[in-house]
Parts: C-alpha cells; sequence; structure tokens
C-alpha cells in the first residue's frame, strides 16, 4: 500500500486556547492511538491535502522530532462552514495487528449486459476490509465482464485470502440493469 510522509511536531499543551492558537498558525492538531499511550502532535494543513482528499487510500508515515510511526486515518473533523480541518485521529499500525480500512473498489471489463444496452450501477464504491498491514490492497478489483442484464456482482466473488471483506455476502457491488431505452426497444418489438 501506498504511503505518505506526514512531518509534525508534538504538542505539549492540548487545552482548547493552544488548539485554537495552532488552528490560527495552520496548523492541524492531531492524536495518535493505538500504541501505549495517545501521541498529541500538530502538522500543517496542506501536508494532508494529498491523503484527505483523493479517493485511493494510503497510509501514513508520521515522523515527530526523530520518532516515526506506521499509522492510518481513523477519524477527520471539518469545519461546517468553511471545510478547514479542525483535527485528525491516527491509529498505529504493527505489522503483526490486524487492521479494519476502507479500500476502493474498481470496476475492469466490458459488461456483456451494457454492450447490450443495459446500465450500470456501481452501488459500492469503497469496501470495508480486515487485513494485517502488509496485506492491505491498494484496491479490489471487480471483474463485470460476465454480467448481463439483471445480473448482480456480490462481494463473495471478490473474497481474498489475504483479507477479509467485512460485508455481509448478499451485499451487491456493482449490477447490470434494463435501460430505459432497452425498456422502450424491447415494448416496442412486442407491438409488432
Amino acid at each position: 500500500m501506498k504511503s505518505i510522509t506526514i512531518k509534525g511536531s508534538q504538542r505539549e499543551s492540548v487545552g482548547k486556547k493552544a488548539t485554537k492558537a495552532l488552528r490560527n498558525a495552520g496548523k492541524v492538531p492531531c492524536v495518535l492511538y493505538g500504541g501505549d499511550k495517545p501521541v498529541h502532535f500538530s502538522a500543517d494543513e496542506k501536508a494532508f491535502k494529498s491523503l484527505i482528499y483523493t479517493p485511493e487510500v494510503f497510509t501514513a508515515t508520521i515522523e515527530l522530532d526523530g520518532a516515526t510511526y506506521n499509522a492510518v486515518l481513523q477519524d477527520i473533523q471539518f469545519h461546517p462552514v468553511s471545510d478547514e480541518i479542525l483535527h485528525i485521529d491516527f491509529y498505529q499500525l504493527f505489522d503483526d495487528k490486524a487492521v479494519t480500512m476502507e479500500i476502493p473498489v474498481r470496476l475492469i471489463g466490458k459488461s456483456k449486459g451494457v454492450m447490450v444496452g443495459g446500465a450500470l450501477r456501481h452501488n459500492l464504491r469503497k469496501l470495508k476490509v480486515k487485513a494485517l498491514p502488509a496485506n492491505l490492497p491498494d484496491f479490489i478489483e471487480a471483474d463485470i465482464t460476465e454480467l448481463e442484464i439483471g445480473n448482480k456482482l456480490y462481494v463473495t466473488k471478490l473474497q481474498n485470502d489475504n483479507f477479509t471483506i467485512l460485508h455481509p455476502d448478499n451485499t451487491v457491488v456493482a449490477q447490470v440493469r434494463m435501460s430505459r431505452n432497452a425498456a422502450k426497444a424491447a415494448a416496442e418489438a412486442e407491438k409488432k
């Protein structure tokens, strides 16, 4: 899985006044959970743009005053009006401890149902997956080549030995439905 490096500095004071001063200086207060104790730090707001404003998933390498932590984004809070980042929570990764993440789904292939006039619906764009950090994929490929009109692609077709998908077996990832134009053409053909 791809990683982004975030350079920050540890925070001594974590109160309301200190947090407001950080935000006014263009920094984002953050907390790293999962270790022995939570680590409070701050980093420039620009450092998070490639981690947050993308459909892809990344791990983060956080560098704080000589110490390095591998982590994943756990939670983020935005200002309700200005959409600036108010606070970010990270979860520390360990090689022997499984982690849960939402991984994007990429559809590959050309559906037979779409070629004859059906409409493809991509129902789930991300799947919740549990795996060891070394086995986390950048994305999950879903082959839609065999989908005819009326067929659905379920998460059971995407199972892998490296990770566990945490959705019920009847969850639909993609489906091909009858489009309006194809329905009209079929109705007109029946009238003749």
